[in-house]
């Protein structure tokens, strides 16, 4: 059989080198090894040639056990400067009396106490009322007078006998619920809307009785938005001015003015179909003051428009309000009623249960929290335990 062929007795095999795989044997004394071969002895089988190699082959350091991974890296010995730093550390704490100790605690605590004061501060600074914008005084003329003003659907009484005073170069404010008759009164002001009793008076003009002498000194911005959309902004500002009888180069001139100052220049020329719900409100509102009026009255003009133009209309209109006009807005936002109106009447269930400047109102409490006593309190959820076991 040849040497190649020889099949080894794994019974009877030596063990394998750890590293290289193959057989080992046990190493003998370099002398005895010496005397016991013979110097030119030739190995006689493949299996002897690796056996006598592998015998001969040296274990990897511990450096390349490291390397392959075989081995966990030693730590990293400390230098002279580092066990210094830990013995001086070490000396310091032990050198701390209890009085410090507790000195130290005491600071932590007071810093503690210190942030929670400035946290309290903050929050009351927030709750602090808004300063008032000053109202008109008693001697200035009624600009809009609503007496006995009431109406119903079938069996349900929308507005039920609302008695209002607004003056000349007031910023009025009307909050109340969903559904408490805001919209219903301020389209029966407007002349939009027919009233079943009452009367509504503009600057010594009836609503009803001379309607159009009346809506020439009356800017309106309703709720429920009805424009001619298949216009353009720019022509549908003009439609407006020329219908409330201005000239044609007034009408132009004014629109540019309006243009700029609501920030419709990119959209003037795009059909008003076309425009976002808050441009839809810019544009109703900038038709609704081309004419000038010495009366606005708006329904949540507001709603949808962003931050940015929010602030620059209120801009407008106070000095719209500064210079002899009147505004009368309703809103949802108590925040920004207390903070532009000067008056604010609180409607609910078509009834006017509070009226007069702000400060009268609210009566030394915020808007919210008075509208929301007069209102019927916050209702108390009770029940719904079903939203608390998610449907995952």
């Amino acid at each position: 059989m040849a040497a190649a062929e020889v099949v080894r007795d794994t019974a009877t095999a030596e063990p394998r080198h750890p590293v290289t795989g193959k057989d080992a044997v046990t190493e003998l004394p370099e002398s005895a090894a010496a005397a016991d071969a013979p110097p030119t002895a030739e190995p006689e089988t493949v299996e002897d040639t690796a056996v006598i190699a592998a015998s001969e082959a040296e274990f990897p350091t511990e450096d390349e056990l490291v390397a392959i991974g075989l081995v966990d890296a030693p730590p990293a010995e400390l230098t002279i400067e580092d066990t210094a730093a830990a013995i001086a550390e070490l000396e310091l704490i032990e050198e701390l009396t209890i009085e410090q100790i507790d000195e130290a605690e005491a600071d932590a605590e007071a810093a503690a106490a210190a942030a929670k004061a400035a946290a309290r501060k903050k929050r009351s600074a927030r709750s602090k009322l808004p300063v008032a914008t000053k109202a008109p005084p008693a001697s200035a003329p009624v600009v809009l007078s609503i007496a006995g003003l009431a109406k119903s659907y079938g069996a349900t009484q929308a507005v039920s006998g609302i008695d209002l005073e607004v003056r000349t170069g007031s910023f009025y404010g009307i909050v109340g619920p969903n559904g408490a008759g805001k919209t219903t009164t301020l389209s029966m002001v407007t002349g939009l809307l027919r009233p079943d009793a009452g009367t509504v008076i503009v600057h010594d003009v009836d609503v009803w009785k001379e309607p159009a002498k009346a809506k020439r000194m009356t800017g309106v911005l309703p709720d429920r938005l009805r424009l001619f959309d298949r216009l353009t902004g720019a022509q549908l500002l003009y439609y407006s001015g020329v219908l409330r009888g201005l000239d044609a180069q007034t009408v132009r001139t004014r629109s540019a003015d309006l243009v700029s100052a609501f920030g419709l220049d990119e959209a003037i020329n795009r059909l008003v179909a076309d425009y976002s719900a808050g441009m839809t409100k810019k544009i109703a509102l900038a038709c609704a003051m081309i004419h000038s009026p010495r009366l606005l009255v708006l329904d949540e003009p507001f709603e949808a428009v962003d931050p940015v133009s929010a602030a620059n209309l209120i801009e407008i209109l106070q000095r719209y309000v500064a210079a002899g006009g009147t505004v009368v807005l309703s809103s949802h936002g108590m925040d920004l009623i207390e903070r532009v109106c000067d008056s604010v009447a609180i409607i609910v269930q078509g009834k006017v249960l509070a009226s007069g400047t702000l400060d009268q109102v609210r009566d030394g409490e915020r808007l919210e929290d008075r509208f929301v006593e007069l209102a019927g309190g916050r209702k108390v959820a009770e029940g719904m335990e079903w939203l608390h076991s998610f449907s995952d």
